[in-house]
């Protein structure tokens, strides 16, 4: 250890006011203080102009609390030199104290070197008697360093443990040094308050034991060995409330879930036992349902000082944290809905696994949104439900990092280690957590540390892979038990005191038992729908009734002069004064391309009153440069918004672009639509494919929570889709993927060709009383194509096409008939002109689901001298829309027009590419080709 080190982590806050004080009286100060005042001209010293600013450069930029050490200590009192070793002592325990602490209810912590015994700070025990006027620095006047080292144990070593000091602001360390410092950080509760506690932690235990003899080997995942978080999140959700909390969104997995449902947001457990023993949905359900642990709840619930808040626990799947995100943009848009300018409102809290939330890289994706401004919340309580085993993996096979909360340091946010056992301190950690988020606006970690008393599930043998940890948790009391005793020998209850609350609330359970098993049915009640009234639920029926989306031409004048003129006051670069320009005069000859009708669509939603939201990697210019939705003031490079600038505008455009991430910003923007159904939520891809990033978000959650947990959901998916030789990873968006996961009317998968058309799917989407997924495969080349344009009378008084005819073709010459989508339309069209054709037609699919096989036959009545039918696509044979085809349109049959089968969508060979494309198009003109 370096001589002089610990100059290094001497508190300059603590310099500076003893400084002060030797100023003002210098006899007020001790005597080597005095001493080391007078020798040292701070103003004229390499630490800088004001004794205040002597904090190195490179400690501040590391966070660190510390000065340069000085070079020498020449002249300096032996007791100077050891009031500077006591800072580094009260140092060292802020810094490292969480490795020493009394945090792991069942084994033996790790062995962490250097300890934070006396003589590694230069200090012995001869030195324990002796008062130090470092002790001011913790709040302790005229105390010795043995009782600064009790001080710094109680507060840093016990059953809490906290990690902060990485933190950079010296305000925020100073508050979380300060609320340490109060009561020692120990809990100290009410006898009243201690007793609700024990009552909250008897229904978590009873609870259990409960379920474990009612349904024995049913699998339930139980919270045993994590039960003080019931009273943890009760104690939370009541303090929120009296700091003016009104909502609380809380997303977590399957471990204690029906736990918390019971027993925080009051879920009848008669529906709980109904769902064990297994009977069917009600007759109205029009859903298949999910697992027990899966399901979400939204309940209104009264805290004991009278106020009312709104609780939410949204469903997920077994794919662990996804659901985190969800939650984040859910509560990101209620807080926008409700309370747009006091995000405080709006609680999120996260529960995590430990295995889980130092695994799956969608936590990391999550916690940088934190301080971004299209996703951030406010802040966000995540609460690690520390097993110290996932599923059959000991913890120090499933990361390499200290803790499974390191993730926290990415933002700088504190993390506390609690014992899970000692339940006062779950709870007093629990109100930190909140005191800190109301505080800062930022995330704050907790980290439970407990066990599980079974294996993974209640008919899982944990004995095979950790028979040793299993010995110990055998013999383990509950935290209840433990708890009872505590206040039994604090003489707050008397023996007996717990069986009487166990009594009466299994006395409860028994009940609802009783009275489940009088029902022939399960009652699901579905989540969030306060936020859906006047929804209804559609099936094929309603998803394919035509939507009136029109729209008055007068008005959308106004939009367009809106967007199609820059401000005057302000200077832009010369490429953007050329794109708007161009734009006003698309506008006025009447040939609006597919941007223009893009920023239409939202420009007439926002004038009849929803508010559209899009986010996505570059989609604030586009990835293709079309949209331009943000336009940048050339000096400054403020951001003009000209949406934002409509006359009669009745919502709000907002465009973010995101972090580079596709998994949980799709998880944050499902969430989002899940809310606020009268927003469109748009997220975009930066090409198309790179959606597969998300793909257990389109699995889990866009293809199958109607169907699993009866949420309807809007989110629109835009993926640009097209073969124009960019390789394997730029040309196609997976259209098989999402077509394969289509059925029971779950979503709308669309490829539109015209601007037109485009517009009035946007609108159409909004204009419905029911909400289905969108998937759009959106162009890349027909952005700018030349044939690729609308009139101001095809947006005003059109309608959505779910199927366009060849406007070229004459029916009594056509004998083939093409069916196709996309861009490979024009491709056809342009060979077709080049051929001179004209026995060749084709029409376009512009939603592929639900398919419209009625105006699909009617297309085939049209041209009924035709006797080749063709299935024509870009793709490769297994990708793209040809083998749903096969399976879902049987009125003709179809020959395929197609490259062969390939593992990669596309070759990375342009010339290669373009051969395969033309084989592809000489396909539909000779019948007789095949690849």
């Amino acid at each position: 250890m370096d001589r002089f080190s610990f100059l290094n982590a001497a508190h300059t806050a603590f310099f500076a006011d003893l400084y002060e004080q030797y100023i003002e009286n210098p006899d007020s100060v001790e005597p080597s203080w005095r001493a080391f005042f007078q020798g040292f001209d701070f103003a004229a010293s390499d630490y800088g102009s004001g004794f205040t600013e002597m904090a190195a450069p490179q400690a501040q930029q590391n966070g660190s609390t510390g000065i340069q050490p000085v070079s020498d200590y020449s002249g300096m009192p032996e007791k100077l030199q050891k009031e500077f070793k006591v800072l580094n002592l009260i140092e060292g325990y802020r810094t490292r104290g969480h490795l020493f602490t009394k945090t792991n209810p069942v084994r033996e912590r790790r062995n962490y070197t250097p300890t934070l015994d006396l003589e590694n700070f230069g200090l012995s025990s001869a030195d324990l008697n002796t008062v130090f006027d470092a002790g001011k620095e913790v709040g302790l006047q005229n105390a010795t360093l043995q009782q600064i080292i009790d001080h710094l144990k109680k507060v840093y070593c016990n059953h809490i443990g906290i990690e902060y000091m990485y933190i950079r602001d010296p305000e925020v360390r100073k508050w979380i040094q300060n609320r340490l410092s109060n009561n020692e950080n120990q809990p100290e509760f009410s006898a009243e308050q201690r007793k609700h506690i024990l009552e909250k932690l008897n229904e978590a235990v009873s609870f259990e034991n409960f379920l474990h003899t009612k349904y024995v080997g049913q699998k339930r995942f139980s919270l045993e060995g994590g039960e003080s978080l019931i009273p943890a999140l009760d104690a939370l959700i009541e303090a929120a409330a009296d700091k003016g909390v009104e909502q609380f969104v809380m997303g977590m997995a399957h471990r204690g879930r029906l736990n918390v449902l019971a027993n925080v947001f009051g879920k009848p457990t008669a529906d709980i036992f109904s769902e064990f023993d297994g009977k069917d949905y009600d007759d109205d359900a029009m859903f298949d349902g999910d697992v027990k642990y899966h399901l979400g709840l939204t309940s209104d619930k009264l805290t004991q000082n009278g106020k009312k808040i709104n609780i939410n626990l949204a469903p997920n799947p077994s794919h662990l944290e996804t659901v985190g995100a969800v939650i984040e943009g859910i509560a990101r848009a209620k807080q926008d809905k409700y309370f747009p300018d006091d995000n405080k409102k709006v609680l999120p809290i996260a529960l995590h696994g430990d295995a889980a939330v130092a695994g799956q890289g969608i936590v990391y994706e999550i916690v940088q949104m934190a301080k971004l401004d299209g996703y951030k919340t406010g802040g966000t309580i995540h609460v690690v439900i520390n097993n110290q085993i996932g599923f059959t993996t000991n913890y120090l096979d499933a990361r390499s990092s200290t803790y499974c909360t390191d993730v926290a340091k990415v933002t700088l946010s504190p993390v506390l280690h609690v014992n899970a056992d000692d339940a006062e301190a779950v709870v007093h950690a629990m109100l930190f957590a909140l005191d800190y988020r109301m505080e800062f606006g930022t995330d704050v970690f907790i980290d439970l540390l407990g066990y599980r008393k079974y294996g993974h599930n209640e008919g899982d043998e944990p004995r095979f892979t950790q028979p040793n940890l299993y010995k110990l948790i055998a013999k383990h009391q509950n935290p209840r038990d433990i708890y009872a005793e505590k206040l039994i020998t604090s003489g707050v209850i008397e023996k007996g005191y717990v069986d009487t609350l166990e009594k009466s609330y299994k006395e409860k359970l028994e009940e609802n038992l009783e009275a489940s098993r009088k029902r022939d049915l399960t009652i699901i009640t579905p989540f969030m729908q306060n936020e859906w009234e006047g929804f209804k639920q559609a099936g094929e029926d309603e998803m394919m009734h035509k939507v009136n989306t029109a729209f008055s031409k007068e008005i959308m004048d106004d939009i367009a002069a809106v967007i199609t003129n820059l401000p005057e006051d302000k200077k832009f670069i010369r490429k953007i004064e050329k794109l708007i320009d161009d734009r006003k005069n698309m506008y006025e000859t009447d040939k609006l391309d597919w941007a223009m009708g893009e920023l239409l669509a939202y420009g007439t939603l926002l004038t009849e009153g929803f508010n559209v939201r899009i986010s996505g990697q570059d989609v604030e210019r586009g990835t293709f440069s079309h949209r331009h939705a943000v336009i940048k003031v050339e000096d400054s490079e403020e951001e003009v918004v000209l949406l934002n600038r409509l006359k009669d505008q009745n919502g709000k455009f907002t465009i973010y672009n995101s972090l580079l991430s596709e998994y949980g910003v799709v998880g944050f923007d499902y969430g989002y639509a899940l809310a606020s159904p009268k927003t469109l939520t748009i997220w975009e891809a930066q090409f198309g494919d790179f959606s597969n990033g998300a793909q257990i978000m389109i699995d889990q959650y866009i293809s199958a929570a109607e169907d699993k947990w009866n949420n309807q959901n809007g989110l629109v998916m835009l993926l640009p889709h097209g073969y124009e030789g960019q390789g394997a990873e730029h040309s196609s968006a997976r259209m098989e993927r999402y077509l394969q996961l289509c059925a029971n009317n779950n979503m709308y998968v669309a490829d539109c060709t015209t601007p037109a058309n485009f517009f009035h799917l946007l609108r159409r989407q909004m204009k419905t009383n029911f909400r289905k997924p969108l998937i759009v495969f959106t162009p890349k080349s027909l952005l700018r194509h030349p044939a690729v344009v609308s009139t101001r009378d095809e947006l005003a008084n059109g309608s959505f096409h779910e199927v366009l005819d060849d406007p070229a073709a004459n029916p009594d010459k056509v004998k083939t008939l093409v069916f196709c989508t996309g861009k490979f339309y024009y491709d056809l069209v342009a060979e077709r002109e080049n051929l001179g054709r004209e026995d060749v037609a084709f029409i376009r699919l512009e939603q592929l689901y639900p398919l419209p096989v009625e105006q699909m036959k009617e297309m085939i009545g049209k041209y009924k001298n035709a006797d080749d039918y063709v299935w024509a696509q870009e793709e490769p044979r297994n990708m793209g829309a040809y083998g749903y085809m096969l399976m879902n349109f049987t009125e003709v049959k179809l020959r395929v027009a197609s490259l062969k089968a390939y593992s990669a969508p596309a070759a990375g060979s342009y010339t290669r590419s373009k051969k395969r494309h033309a084989t592809a198009i000489a396909m539909v003109f000779d019948k007789d080709l095949f690849n």
